[in-house]
């Protein structure tokens, strides 16, 4: 009797962009599902618009209102919201409760977990990048990027993007667990915003601050986005004289670079403790 009597073939295993599709799906329903990451990530960055646009809107000169120049930053920093901070409180608490131990024990390659979390913020980015634009211009009249300066903004917005979900993958492995992940990713990013020109013109911030900034992806996402919004005549205002592009690409670029070998160096599956 042939040995392949009695036995069951084998199902196929879905395709690799099959995985990546249905895993990039399932991040998105969790997403959307959880309030308290929507309404933090999607609604915060419009409240700040609406509180500041309501109270300072006076003019900085050359007739731009103080509006129109914090367009640039709040962007920026719900950038950094849908980015940094999610990805690192999220997978922060995915490992702590477990999920990325049960993840690994999967068939699933490890690859689609990050290309779904890539996929997430992509599409939050997106959506916060547009209800912005869309209550800038409808509340408050702020002119809307044309031309040239629309590819300007899409590659700062995705060098960003990129450099802090890169950076927000590496700093979940901080906390010790997911419980005390807020707690210690939150006043990190509200200390770059304030120290990187978003809530003031960055020309009102101290030197020595605008050095520490200088140091991170945030004040050159901010700077960038700048030169999208306001006239060039403004471009005096910054550093150097200038919008800098060339070196905002430049930075984000090793940013970029920077956060993925810290990703393959500090990423852990388990908690500090339970490896």
């Amino acid at each position: 009797m042939s040995s392949t009597l009695g036995t069951r073939p084998q199902a196929a295993l879905p395709s690799l962009g099959r995985v990546y599709r249905t895993r990039s799906s399932v991040e998105l329903k969790e997403f959307f599902r959880q309030r308290e990451s929507v309404v933090f990530t999607l609604a915060f960055p419009v409240i700040l618009l609406v509180v500041f646009g309501a109270v300072l809107d006076y003019d900085i000169g050359f007739g731009i209102t103080f509006t129109q120049y914090f367009m640039a930053g709040i962007i920026a920093a719900g950038i950094l919201g849908a980015s940094l901070q999610n990805m690192a409180i999220s997978i922060a608490t995915e490992r702590s409760d477990g999920t990325l131990k049960h993840l690994v024990g999967t068939p699933m390659p490890k690859s689609a977990y990050f290309v779904g979390k890539v996929v997430q913020v992509l599409a939050v980015t997106v959506c916060t990048v547009v209800i912005l634009l869309a209550v800038g211009r409808l509340a408050y009249g702020v002119p809307l990027p044309t031309g040239a300066d629309w590819f300007t903004f899409a590659w700062v917005a995705a060098l960003g993007s990129s450099a802090c979900t890169l950076l927000g993958i590496a700093v979940s492995s901080l906390p010790k667990n997911g419980r005390s992940a807020s707690a210690m990713v939150t006043p990190i990013a509200l200390v770059l915003q304030f120290i990187s020109g978003v809530f003031f013109q960055f020309s009102q911030v101290p030197t020595w601050m605008q050095t520490v900034a200088a140091l991170f992806p945030l004040k050159w996402m901010a700077q960038g986005l700048r030169s999208v919004f306001l006239p060039d005549v403004l471009a005096a205002q910054e550093p150097a004289g200038t919008w800098e592009l060339g070196r905002v690409a430049l930075v984000l670029a090793l940013w970029c670079a920077a956060g993925l070998v810290l990703c393959v160096l500090t990423f852990r599956w388990q908690d500090r403790g339970t490896d």
